[in-house]
């Protein structure tokens, strides 16, 4: 599963691949209430459709009636500035909150300006943050996120469209920061696992599972999810190691959850987890802390799992669980 900006670049550069003309917006900013927040996208072609958005529908199809009828151009691929709620009257027909507006700069991209878009695929398949450099009548420009914490790129460099445009240092500049998809593995197969694998898809996370136990993968189905029969500790080395990574013990076998919880504090997961009442919690601790586990390390480990909501049902507990992933995910970005 990936995320609706990985969804909206892949059908662009399809688009593009196709000998399509694709209109790419990004939304810039936003004053009051707002549909969607800053970095958003939204792509059309008039001979594909759309994807993404950057509103409830309202902007858009008058952002597509607009292009229909050749009342908005510019050159390949340099931004052009729009605003939509600028006035109380746009604000109703657009569907605005009282008092909001969205800024959006719109960029024409043809076949020719496929080469930037599928190097933001190839970052975000290779789990490489990146910006996008974003200037009012300039083309966009592509560079590896050095700034951010523990970025695997190895190629810094900024990679600009293929047409050119002088600097401008006066116009202001959007940084959209662009992140590899959010991933979550879950250690050991049971219906806590089931309703999280199902709940925590639509929050933006893709779910793996793995359990190296057959019977209790037998007849073990989430649509959407990957279910892999292993030991957790390879897999977490190899493909959950970093910050855009979270990893949530639910095996009810110590054997299991402590490796999984091992290899997890010695990796940048965002966050890591481990299902259990207190008194169990309490035991997998000094468990831990006897194989050499640090405090500090432990201060990563939240366990019980989950907000404290009083849940009681593998469903309520999937809830909690879904809930302080998000807030511990917002706090990181």
């Amino acid at each position: 599963m990936h995320d609706t900006q990985y969804h909206v670049l892949s059908q662009v550069q399809h688009w593009l691949a196709k000998g399509c003309t694709v209109w790419l917006a990004t939304v810039v900013d936003t004053y009051g209430s707002s549909p969607r927040p800053p970095g958003s996208l939204w792509a059309w072609s008039a001979d594909a459709g759309m994807a993404g958005s950057l509103s409830g529908g309202c902007v858009e199809q008058d952002l597509i009636e607009r292009l229909r009828c050749a009342a908005i151009s510019c050159n390949s691929n340099t931004l052009l500035p729009l605003r939509f709620g600028a006035s109380a009257e746009e604000q109703s027909r657009y569907q605005l909150p009282c008092g909001g507006h969205l800024d959006i700069l719109l960029e024409r991209l043809t076949p020719a300006d496929s080469a930037p878009v599928q190097q933001m695929l190839n970052w975000l398949d290779q789990r490489v943050p990146f910006v996008r450099i974003l200037n009012a009548g300039q083309p966009a420009r592509l560079s590896a996120d050095i700034a951010a914490p523990h970025s695997t790129a190895t190629d810094p460099a900024t990679i600009a469209p293929t047409t050119s445009a002088p600097a401008n240092t006066e116009a202001p500049t959007f940084v959209q920061r662009c992140y590899p998809q959010w991933q979550l593995l879950l250690v050991g197969a049971g219906e806590v696992a089931r309703h999280l694998a199902a709940l925590a898809q639509p929050a933006g996370f893709a779910v793996t599972l793995c359990d190296h136990r057959e019977d209790f993968l037998q007849g073990f189905e989430v649509p959407g999810a990957s279910v892999i029969q292993a030991m957790p500790d390879e897999l977490i080395a190899s493909r959950f190691n970093d910050e855009y990574s979270a990893i949530v013990a639910l095996a009810h076998d110590p054997r299991l959850d402590d490796l999984a919880i091992i290899e997890a504090l010695d990796s940048r997961a965002f966050y890591i987890g481990a299902m259990g009442s207190l008194l169990t919690s309490e035991k997998r601790r000094q468990r831990l802390q006897s194989l050499a586990i640090s405090n500090d390390q432990l201060q990563r480990l939240h366990a019980p799992v989950g907000l404290d909501i009083r849940s009681k049902t593998p469903y309520e507990i999937a809830i909690s669980i879904v809930a302080h992933l998000i807030r511990m995910r917002n706090a990181q970005h």
